[in-house]
C-alpha cells in the first residue's frame, strides 16, 4: 500500500507543478490578484501548462477513489501498486505531451490514465464479490 500512497502524493503535486510551469513560462508579470485571468491570456507552453494543471485536478477524484476503493476492498497489493505507478507514469507522459503539443499522444496517455482508475475500481468491485 505504501507505493499507492506515494503515488497519491505525486498525483496531488502534479497540478501545482504544472501551475508553476505555466507561471514561469508566461508572458508579462504574473498577477496573483487575478491568476485565472492572467493565465487565460497566455499562449504556447504557458497556456498548455495551465490546461495540464486543470486536467490534473479533474482526474484526481477518479484516482483517489480508485486507490481507496481498492484498499477498502482488500485487492491484491501488487495490482494496486502496479496500477498506481502506471497511472503516475501515464500522467507524467500526459503532461510532457501537453507541453510539447503532441495532441494524439496526449489523448492516448490521458486514456491510459483513465483506464488505470477504472481498473482500480473494477478490481475493488470484484474483490468484494460484485
Amino acid at each position: 500500500m505504501a507505493i499507492a500512497f506515494w503515488c497519491l502524493l505525486v498525483a496531488l503535486l502534479m497540478p501545482p507543478m504544472f501551475a508553476a510551469i505555466a507561471k514561469a513560462t508566461a508572458e508579462g508579470r504574473y498577477n496573483n490578484r487575478s491568476p485565472r485571468e492572467f493565465l487565460e491570456k497566455q499562449s504556447g507552453v504557458s497556456r498548455r501548462a495551465d490546461w495540464a494543471q486543470r486536467n490534473s485536478f479533474e482526474i484526481l477524484p477518479a484516482f483517489i477513489s480508485g486507490v481507496f476503493a481498492a484498499i477498502a476492498a482488500g485487492t491484491d497489493e501488487q495490482w494496486l501498486a502496479r496500477l498506481s505507478v502506471a497511472f503516475i507514469v501515464t500522467r507524467v507522459a500526459y503532461g510532457i505531451c501537453y507541453l510539447k503539443d503532441w495532441a494524439l499522444a496526449r489523448t492516448l496517455c490521458w486514456s491510459a490514465g483513465l483506464v488505470c482508475c477504472l481498473w482500480l475500481l473494477v478490481n475493488a468491485a470484484l474483490a468484494v464479490g460484485g
